[in-house]
């Protein structure tokens, strides 16, 4: 049996033995930006929690004053814990690899194959722990991860166990390539897997490990890479098997300007076309970057409610282009938030997307002969913060998860209005003033009700004997590829 399942069926004995369940009180807080239906903005405000679920909201005054755990958030800003929808984290080992920091997406990916065929289980485990540890002390309390090579014995569970002990909700995304340079793929052919063992693979991950549950920490999404690496049949096939069981979908789709010029040769389609004529459209399916998805594509996706990973700095960095935010947003399509893997942002911090997100959207504008006529109000904060917790939620199929409200997974992050970085912004506009002043660390960062980031320091595993570690498996995976 798994540890999750053992650890599931622990929490049904303990709930049957009507163990009380501890309570956290989070009082007296500067402001607490909700992000609602109605984006409901309380001063002097506190948040209780029982267990694993907000149990109310409401004004100090009338909120308890004790509780098994109180956090003092006198001058603290508290909202939902940020999503993050779209990430490569054993891409931590290979930041700023000096081949790759001028390239676009093809030839860093070409760079960076042969180094990544070095991958061992420790490296995945490390990295996925170094990668949540940026998340978490940013505010970020839920993140999917798309690991999609499996060399050297390597295994999806490398990145769930890392999420379990660091105590990050999680949707572990069973990637996969198949098809190889020989058939007319990108990647190596060593870096490849049989299309068979994967799709069983897949399905062993998601009998084990996904949670259908309310408050989940573990989901298992089906996301073969992308087009120039995986064959049609296995795309057909993945979502068969991942609708089968009710899990949801996720791969890269029109990334840039090569992305496009590869489906039109091989495929003679769009890459919105692609996904409709494989079954990769619907409100159970979420495509990372969409950074070329044309009118056309927009139009499918807001009717079929399918989802978007909107990654500002990784497609910045690669100069890919910038995505019709916008336009995507208004025609209906849902969209997330993502940091990308860190070999090309170079960095995991959630807030600070956010504020990418809000800049290049005006940025955009300034461009974009078709854009709303909004200038800088195209993107306001509040719509990047909403991208980054509510439409993060929406993206990855979570209704538990993005807004506080009783009920709702006691996820939040909580964020120090008197430090240096708000100063005279704060003061004016708590809420907007993250991401218009400069982006912060989290003071605090709660997840399912257990505190993982205390006074600004990751509380569940010890950050400097990680990092050492991974920087020392960053030089042996870049050394092993020099001498291959």
């Amino acid at each position: 049996m798994s540890p999750w399942a053992t650890g599931c069926r622990r929490g049904r004995r303990l709930r049957k033995r009507n163990v009380p369940m501890k309570t956290l009180l989070i009082r007296n807080a500067a402001c607490v930006a909700t992000f609602d239906d109605a984006r409901t903005e309380l001063r002097d405000a506190s948040v209780l929690v029982r267990g694993h679920r907000i149990e109310a909201i409401g004004p100090a005054a009338g909120l308890p004053q004790q509780a098994d755990t109180v956090i003092d958030a006198r001058g603290h800003l508290v909202m939902p814990g940020l999503v993050n929808t779209h990430h490569h984290m054993y891409q931590s080992l290979t930041r700023a690899i000096p081949a790759t920091q001028d390239a676009e997406l093809f030839g860093w990916l070409r760079g960076l194959y042969p180094i990544w065929a070095g991958l061992t289980p420790e490296m995945v485990q490390v990295s996925t722990q170094v990668a949540m540890a940026e998340l978490l002390m940013s505010g970020c309390t839920t993140s999917s991860d798309h690991l999609y090579i499996y060399p050297n014995g390597v295994r999806l569970e490398d990145s769930i166990e890392a999420a379990q002990a660091i105590g990050m909700r999680f949707v572990a995304s069973r990637g996969a390539m198949s098809l190889g340079q020989s058939k007319g793929g990108l990647p190596p052919d060593r870096v490849v897997e049989d299309e068979e063992a994967i799709l069983r693979d897949t399905e062993r991950l998601i009998i084990t490990w996904h949670d259908h549950s309310h408050g989940a920490m573990v989901n298992i999404a089906v996301a073969p890479c992308s087009p120039f690496s995986v064959s049609r049949e296995l795309m057909r096939d993945a979502a068969a098997l991942a609708r089968r069981h009710g899990v949801r979908l996720h791969t890269h789709l029109a990334e840039n300007d090569h992305d496009i010029a590869f489906t039109r040769e091989k495929f003679n389609c769009t890459p919105a076309e692609y996904a409709q004529e494989l079954g990769w459209l619907g409100d159970d399916v979420w495509h990372a970057h969409c950074v070329k998805l044309d009118e056309a594509g927009i139009g499918l996706f807001a009717r079929s409610r399918t989802g978007v990973a909107h990654c500002p700095c990784s497609n910045m960095r690669l100069a890919s282009g910038l995505a019709p935010v916008r336009r995507m947003l208004d025609a209906g399509v849902p969209v997330g938030l993502g940091v990308d893997g860190s070999a090309s942002n170079d960095g995991a911090h959630m807030v600070g997307e956010a504020r990418q997100a809000l800049l290049l959207a005006r940025v955009r504008r300034s461009l974009d002969a078709f854009g709303c006529d909004h200038g800088p109000a195209e993107m306001t904060a509040r719509d990047a913060l909403a991208m980054a917790t509510r439409g993060g939620a929406q993206v990855l199929g979570r209704a538990d998860i993005g807004h506080l409200a009783p009920g709702m997974c006691a996820d939040l992050a909580l964020f120090d209005l008197r430090t240096l970085g708000f100063a005279g912004g704060a003061v004016h506009d708590p809420v907007a003033s993250l991401l218009l002043c400069a982006s912060p660390q989290a003071a605090y960062t709660v997840v399912n009700g257990r505190v993982v980031v205390r006074e600004g320091q990751l509380a569940t595993v010890e950050l400097q004997p990680l990092v050492e570690q991974h920087n020392k498996l960053a030089i042996q995976l870049a050394e092993a590829a020099r001498t291959t």
